[in-house]
């Protein structure tokens, strides 16, 4: 373990916990209304049976409490599966630039990624897919969480995002040409599928459970365009060639309809945003199961921050104006075509703890409120390819829960105010 790495580590044990209590002994929770991730009903008076890490038995009815050795009552309250949200960035939140600091140390960014992991874990996402940083920073915060050091969700990590020269996630990228080293591809920066393989291979060697790239421009990166297509047909199926022999998915960053149509041929995983995404693309993710992660609410953040003076570099601006609107409109028309969706929000442009607001942003643009909380349940479990293990409240898999007042189905935004989160059977 190199110095940054053990100091990162350093970071993140020095977090102090959510108080939680331990459910070792079997434990009987009474939910007044149950919304399972799968199905489409909201049941009522139902009783879950905890054993260690994992839901031993789902029934109709409130069993008896003294059976159990503890118990825990919700009647008054939904039950539902741990939220998961598929796009992230720990670590960070955009600022102005009146408020950007002039220098931001990797440091920084792992204290913040630990303090954004523990606001979205309570606001009762359990588990996330965080979909580029700097490096090691949510890799290493994923294996702190998964042993207990810190509280937080469980991270599935893409590591540093991979990119062609000078396109999105290039780090260089709005720097003098002699202030700056040319990035080599364990560094994130590709051309050609030689280099690709290496990329990924150093990736797998970081300990990243899959693969993020950015086939288009971006809104927030320092470059005119947002949607020029980055990567050539050849190098983005080398990234899904590579990734296959790793056993890793593929997220895909795209905006431009021309990028996200090379990268849905490799047979990617999932296209990220897909701002102008037109009907050729959109049969083409039907026909290859392709998902659809829409961060509509990014889209909203852009929009809104692009109409205050100086709160973007002048080069962004345009962009952030044009893609938010869009986004919606997109979203919409994707949904009615039956595109596969999953809920993800780019939370870390906006705040961290916010995601809920995704769930309001796809009610009001034509998705049901049990079709956005299962896009945030069984189908993005289906993305991560662990259904069998989360997604739903059924017996067998891992003990995830959350609770609210009152119906989300009546009332997508109770959301916001999530009451108590179980995790792995823990109750927090």
């Amino acid at each position: 373990m190199n110095t940054r790495t053990k100091f990162t580590w350093m970071i993140f044990s020095c977090f102090f916990s959510l108080m939680h209590f331990n459910v070792d002994a079997k434990t009987l929770i009474h939910a007044g209304k149950l919304i399972d991730g799968k199905s489409d009903q909201v049941y009522s008076r139902m009783s879950i049976v905890i054993e260690g890490n994992l839901i031993e038995d789902v029934r109709e009815g409130f069993l008896s409490a003294n059976d159990y050795e503890k118990y825990i009552d919700l009647s008054n309250h939904t039950v539902m599966p741990g939220l998961m949200d598929m796009h992230v960035h720990f670590g960070g939140e955009y600022q102005s630039k009146a408020e950007a600091p002039l220098k931001v140390e990797r440091e920084m960014e792992a204290i913040l990624a630990t303090q954004h992991a523990v606001v979205t874990f309570k606001s009762g996402f359990t588990t996330v897919r965080q979909v580029g940083d700097s490096g090691l920073v949510a890799i290493s915060l994923r294996d702190a969480i998964n042993a207990g050091k810190v509280v937080g969700p469980r991270i599935f990590a893409a590591g540093k995002t991979i990119a062609t020269t000078g396109g999105h996630a290039d780090p260089t990228n709005g720097k003098a040409l002699y202030d700056y080293s040319y990035p080599v591809p364990e560094q994130g920066v590709v051309n050609g599928p030689y280099e690709v393989y290496a990329a990924v291979r150093q990736r797998y060697k970081d300990g990243a459970d899959g693969i993020k790239i950015t086939v288009t421009g971006g809104v927030l990166s320092q470059a005119k365009s947002g949607d020029n297509p980055q990567f050539t047909q050849e190098e983005v199926d080398a990234v899904v060639s590579a990734a296959k022999d790793y056993g890793m998915w593929v997220a895909v960053h795209a905006h431009g309809a021309e990028g996200m149509k090379r990268a849905i041929k490799a047979g990617v995983d999932s296209i990220e945003h897909g701002t102008f995404m037109d009907d050729e693309a959109m049969d083409l993710m039907i026909e290859n199961g392709t998902y659809y992660v829409p961060t509509i609410s990014a889209g909203e953040f852009v929009a809104e921050k692009a109409k205050i003076d100086n709160f973007f570099p002048e080069i962004v601006r345009p962009k952030a104006a044009s893609v938010g609107p869009q986004i919606s409109g997109t979203f919409k028309k994707a949904y009615e075509r039956g595109v596969k969706i999953a809920f993800g929000t780019d939370a870390g442009v906006q705040k961290h703890g916010t995601n809920w607001r995704e769930f309001v942003y796809m009610v009001e643009n034509g998705m049901s409120e049990m079709k956005a909380i299962q896009s945030a349940t069984m189908e993005t479990a289906k993305l991560l390819r662990v259904e069998d293990k989360l997604g739903s409240i059924e017996a067998g898999k891992f003990a995830d829960l959350i609770a609210v007042k009152g119906n989300p189905i009546e009332d997508i935004s109770i959301l916001e105010n999530v009451e108590v989160v179980i995790k792995d059977g823990l109750v927090y």
